[in-house]
């Protein structure tokens, strides 16, 4: 049976990269498992190369690579993407806090590996299986707190973020540090945690447990300091990990999002008619006034925001009114198409969102800039419908009990309209 060293690290920690260069040394092993899956570990090999030439002087040509496909992304859960950009700019904040960029411990266990001809092993799972898991298990809710503490870390307002410095992180490799930080991720996002934590701590094991029954004499496994316990406790209980096809298996997608939509448009139908119906002709036009007005000014100033081109903001502003009655349609689909004939992305883009160091570094980045522009254009619209329902009646000067009479009597003459032909059968 392999002899297996855990080293627990936190990703933007000095202390943890000495760790491992440490435990490689003590140990000698023959394989090191790394906490990595393929498309991460090609990131990390080509800054690695970059880093290298860097030093030595040496300057390489861009690759010559085509420009990021915008429908293509758009055509995808582009959320999640916008997420994975901000949690990957909030650990890099961090990094840059403390003198340590992340990722640092996994490229001293790369370079080890490459330098002593030691068998390296990727034993997570793919990145783009977590994230969909991720963002796939949150509740509504969830998502709109991570957004918010993302969007509060990122602009600066987040004092904890500021304050990290060398020692704190260091602590995060501690046993009490590590079940605190757990239990908090758990309460504030249980669907969150357990795609991010609890099912990765299975897929690790399941790597572990296999390098284990190995024929490799000595190994050493680099991983997160909070994916330890979990790793260890299916160590002493291998019968409880859960089936690889189950911990790799994309999310069902439910059309929530077209249900709901399909709900608020039929509201809004039955409200039309219903006050169409009542004969308050003035009304029927102020309300359907007051949706295109309201649904165009939440989806420019939303764009606007976003830092979007003003055509960009113009565009979802015209279109924000109809696409509100599709739930196969966007205004911010739209919006960002525009956006990107105004400020084309490049195949640089990538590596720019990668590697800002500030806001507006990332704010600058084409790509980035579109697909906000996307993001904020949907919401901006999806605010706005929820608020016609609530403010028609204040704007337009109608009260609960005047609405609830026309509505009575637009639904009376509405239903009279509809069997009218069936009493005149008979």
């Amino acid at each position: 049976m392999t002899e297996i060293h855990i080293v627990g690290t936190a990703h933007v920690s000095q202390k943890s990269v000495d760790e491992v260069r440490e435990m490689v040394e003590l140990v000698n092993p023959d394989v090191i498992a790394i906490e990595l899956d393929q498309g991460r570990f090609a990131t990390l090999k080509k800054m690695m190369k970059e880093e290298e030439d860097a030093r030595a002087g040496i300057v390489r040509e861009e690759e010559d690579s085509k420009a990021p496909e915008v429908k293509s992304i758009l055509s995808g859960n582009f959320m999640v993407m916008i997420v994975q950009w901000l949690l990957s700019y909030v650990q890099r904040k961090i990094g840059l806090n403390v003198g340590v960029e992340p990722g640092a411990e996994m490229k001293e266990a790369i370079r080890l590996a490459e330098e002593r001809g030691i068998r390296l092993m990727l034993i997570d799972r793919d990145i783009n299986i977590t994230l969909a898991r991720f963002w796939g298990g949150m509740k509504f809710f969830e998502k709109i707190k991570l957004i918010w503490v993302l969007l509060r870390s990122v602009s600066g307002k987040d004092d904890e973020t500021d304050e990290l410095d060398a020692v704190t992180i260091d602590s995060l490799t501690n046993q009490d540090m590590i079940d605190a930080a757990l239990a908090e991720f758990h309460q504030f996002s249980p669907a969150g945690a357990h795609a991010l934590i609890d099912e990765r701590d299975a897929y690790l094991a399941h790597g572990v447990v296999s390098l284990e029954h190995s024929p490799f004499e000595r190994a050493v496994v680099v991983c997160g300091a909070g994916h330890v316990p979990g790793i260890m406790r299916y160590r002493a209980h291998p019968e409880t990990l859960p089936p690889m096809k189950e911990l790799t298996a994309l999310p069902k997608k439910y059309p929530w999002g077209k249900i709901i939509s399909g709900i608020f448009i039929a509201a809004f139908a039955v409200l039309i008619l219903a006050i169409g119906f009542s004969g308050a002709t003035d009304l029927l036009i102020w309300a359907i006034l007051f949706w295109v007005v309201l649904n165009g000014a939440c989806a420019g100033l939303a764009t606007l925001l976003a830092r979007g081109h003003p055509l960009s903001a113009a565009v979802a502003a015209a279109l924000a009114w109809m696409t509100s009655l599709n739930p196969f349609l966007a205004c911010g689909w739209f919006a960002a198409l525009v956006e990107a004939k105004m400020r084309p992305p490049t195949a640089k883009d990538f590596k720019a969102i990668g590697n800002a160091e500030t806001v507006s570094e990332m704010f600058s980045v084409p790509l980035f800039r579109i697909l906000l522009v996307a993001a904020a254009a949907n919401l901006g619209s999806m605010a706005a419908t929820f608020g016609f329902f609530l403010l028609l009646g204040p704007v337009l000067g109608v009260n609960l009990e005047m609405m609830t009479n026309i509505l009575i009597t637009g639904f009376t003459n509405l239903w009279h309209f509809i069997i009218s032909p069936f009493v005149a059968l008979f």
